[in-house]
């Protein structure tokens, strides 16, 4: 039995570094930390991962493994006289031939000026660094600091992780808390990954005074709502919208329509993944299919009317769509290339023809003289008139390939035919 004073995720923190669960692929035999810790080197790093997969865990057991003193700081208690106090017993340490490990949770709560106040200790060899983080250290470490430090992700826990997890609770809580296989399932699936979760909700699960074991309905009854691992602002987020959007632009609607519930359900605000639709409308259906532009704005006016949940369907009817649509990015790639045309190039005069006359004195100089009005003419097209500055006119660029696919295989036809018709 656990002291019911002692939380039990605390009380069943791994005592070394094969009781670590979940994190094979970093600390098994061929994993790189695995490694390093058998030969006895401990480089500068940073452990990137979700909630409740052992970050603070394995920073501590590393230090202990390899006898390293240990100095912790939170970023988000801690400031530069913290950081100042660390270094100064880091440095008594050295004096008494004692190494350092400086574990810094939520590293990413720490402003530029902070981090760089470890630089230079972590070059000189005063402490090995250890920062851990659940957001992409890519945008929230500064360079400096991850030049010097290597950047491990550990994973979210699966299900045979948490399973031995939740047993090793069930033993911590002694024989009288039974759980039904499906009451196991339903802890596991709650726990969303996350190993502190599951523990914290296996000690909230009332113990029967019959004996008789906790089914899932009574989980049902007496546990808080699920809470998903997501992040509104954070990588969960941003992986999720991206994982949404290549799904369509896959043309999986069953893919596209289970990223969308899972943002929906965890929280994701629905008018932002109404414009991320109407992003995706244009980037990659384009003129394939000018159906769904109109399609994915209609489903987002259809939102604001009806709001949650009645509103959803029409971004599900919107984003099934966009995702079996034919498909297109010639538009999105003309207007990148000739965004970076227009960029490099200088600013040349429209060509007199073109030019507005709506003066005399502006016709007396030329502007929209021998301009031909393509109503006019047969087919409503002006063969052989350029509509590019004159410098531009005898070899124009073409920014917009139409795509073999949808409404773009007539547009290329009917482009083909105009530009082969007789120049006059």
């Amino acid at each position: 039995m656990t002291n019911p004073a002692v939380p039990l995720a605390e009380a069943l923190r791994p005592q070394s570094i094969d009781e670590v669960l979940g994190q094979d692929h970093l600390l098994g035999p061929q994993g790189p930390i695995g490694q390093a810790v058998r030969t006895g080197q401990l480089p500068s790093m940073i452990l990137w991962g979700p909630p409740g997969v052992g970050k603070t865990t394995i920073a501590r057991l590393l230090a202990k493994t390899v006898g390293f003193e240990l100095l912790s700081i939170s970023a988000v208690l801690g400031g530069v006289k913290e950081i100042r106090d660390l270094v100064s017993q880091a440095q008594l340490w050295k004096a008494q031939g004692r190494a350092t490990v400086v574990f810094v949770d939520e590293v990413h709560r720490f402003n530029k000026a902070q981090q760089d106040a470890f630089l230079p200790h972590v070059e000189s060899g005063l402490f090995v660094f250890i920062g851990a983080t659940t957001e992409n250290p890519g945008f929230e470490v500064n360079g400096a600091l991850l030049s010097r430090a290597q950047v491990f992700r550990l994973a979210a826990l699966g299900p045979e992780a948490l399973a031995q997890l939740l047993r090793r609770g069930l033993d911590a809580l002694g024989p009288q808390l039974q759980l039904t296989q499906e009451a196991v399932d339903l802890l596991i699936s709650n726990s969303d990954g996350d190993g502190r979760r599951l523990l914290n909700l296996l000690s909230m699960v009332p113990i029967p005074s019959s004996g008789a074991a906790v089914t899932a309905e009574t989980l049902h009854r007496h546990l808080p709502a699920l809470v998903r691992q997501f992040d509104k602002g954070g990588d969960a987020f941003y992986d999720q919208i991206s994982a949404l959007h290549k799904s369509v632009r896959g043309s999986d609607p069953d893919a596209s329509l289970y990223w969308l519930a899972r943002m929906l359900d965890g929280g994701a605000d629905p008018r932002y993944l109404a414009r991320r639709l109407i992003r995706m409308a244009a980037e990659d259906i384009g003129l394939a299919d000018p159906r769904a532009l109109g399609l994915a704005i209609d489903a987002a006016e259809t939102y604001e009317r009806l709001g949650s949940p009645e509103g959803e369907l029409a971004l599900a009817e919107a984003t099934v769509f966009l995702a079996v649509a034919a498909k297109s990015n010639a538009v999105y790639k003309a207007w990148n290339a000739v965004r970076g045309f227009v960029k490099d190039q200088e600013s040349d005069p429209v060509p007199d023809h073109l030019r507005n006359a709506p003066t005399r004195l502006a016709k007396s100089l030329g502007h929209g003289a021998d301009y031909r009005y393509s109503h006019d003419e047969p087919e409503a097209y002006s063969a052989g008139q350029t509509y590019f500055p004159d410098r531009m006119a005898s070899k124009p660029p073409q920014f917009y390939l139409p795509t073999a696919r949808g409404l773009e295989v007539r547009i290329a036809e009917k482009l083909a035919h105009l530009r082969g018709l007789p120049k006059k």
